[in-house]
């Protein structure tokens, strides 16, 4: 049937990319629904007119509900879209994609959604989607589960269900301090709404992210945070993000001198209050509370969620220091960079 489809795009080139458009709408609707026109266009770069035909051709075919309060997709347009997925999947090449990625960074998988989502902010929320669906699927009977802040984490908190059953007990710990960005991205916030969306439970960790070395000393003396950080070191999932080594560094509030040595020595990605460069050699830490890059090389899964072209190198660079059961969550913007000059 794929390739089928693959000679008819020879006959009728632009049959592939109207399916493609029509797909993205179809999954981007079920994603955010009830969406409203004009909000979903600009969501996915689109004129409101264009949106508004394909709306129309979707809904003549029952794929779609239209109604004041949005858009919404029909039992009959999610069977339609499951049925797409893994055929879509391999028509574009992200199958192949993924495999060349879990190949290249030598990690244990690479899930690729469509699309770049530095162009298209939607896609972030396709990242979330994906990550919470690995989440789910990697869940035991008992889990503690350390989750880092950002907006990708933010996202993927936000796409988690309570549909996770089975008597599963769950328990979220904030892998990190919070670092002076908006509240809604910290760890802590992150954690109490997976918690609240699951059914499961939460803890807090009430520090910053970077301390001195007096207040660290003084804070490992406190009962209250010796027992979340035991959580944290018993974890057996971590979800985390990976950030631009610059951008990271502005979100710290770095002082003049480690921000001199964060770009002399040229690095390009964080995580876990590492600084990376290209070679994904540590070029500067930052002392900090909670989970270290050490203390993931014995956690049976680690997910790792980021993308954007903009990310490849951050990315590329955590990689090669990252434990081999990572799990990588992207999209095709930095799928497609980290893989320039290895295919």
């Amino acid at each position: 049937m794929h390739s089928f489809l693959k000679i008819q795009t020879q006959i009728v080139p632009d049959m592939l990319s109207v399916m493609q458009k029509r797909y993205q709408i179809l999954r981007s609707i079920r994603l955010t629904e009830p969406v409203g026109r004009r909000t979903l266009a600009d969501m996915l770069g689109l004129t409101e007119r264009v949106l508004r035909s394909e709306a129309e051709f979707l809904k003549a075919r029952q794929l779609i509900t239209i109604k004041t309060a949005g858009m919404m997709v029909t039992p009959k347009g999610a069977k339609l879209l499951l049925e797409l997925d893994e055929m879509m999947r391999e028509i574009t090449g992200i199958s192949k994609m993924e495999q060349s990625l879990k190949s290249l960074l030598g990690i244990s998988n690479v899930v690729v959604v469509p699309g770049d989502s530095d162009e298209t902010p939607l896609v972030k929320e396709e990242i979330g989607k994906a990550a919470a669906d690995k989440l789910i699927g990697y869940l035991g009977k008992d889990n503690v589960i350390a989750v880092t802040g950002g907006t990708t984490m933010a996202c993927t908190a936000e796409m988690l269900s309570g549909n996770m059953g089975d008597g599963r007990k769950l328990l979220f710990v904030p892998a990190r301090g919070g670092i002076g960005e908006d509240v809604k991205n910290q760890a802590n916030v992150i954690c109490a709404t997976m918690a609240e969306k699951t059914g499961g439970t939460h803890r807090v960790l009430y520090v910053p992210d970077e301390v001195g070395l007096e207040v660290y000393q003084s804070l490992l003396k406190e009962p209250a945070i010796i027992e979340v950080l035991n959580m944290i070191k018993s974890a057996n999932i971590v979800v985390h993000g990976i950030g631009d080594a610059l951008t990271m560094a502005g979100r710290r509030r770095t002082n003049k001198a480690a921000m001199k040595k964060i770009i002399e020595e040229n690095a390009v990605g964080e995580a876990f209050g590492y600084y990376f460069n290209e070679n994904g050699e540590i070029v500067h830490k930052v002392p900090t509370i909670g989970m270290q890059i050490s203390d993931l090389h014995d956690k049976p899964i680690v997910l790792a969620a980021a993308g954007g072209k903009s990310k490849a190198k951050a990315i590329k660079a955590y990689l090669k220091s990252a434990p081999k059961t990572t799990v990588l969550i992207t999209d095709e913007g930095a799928a497609l960079e980290v893989l320039k000059g290895h295919s």
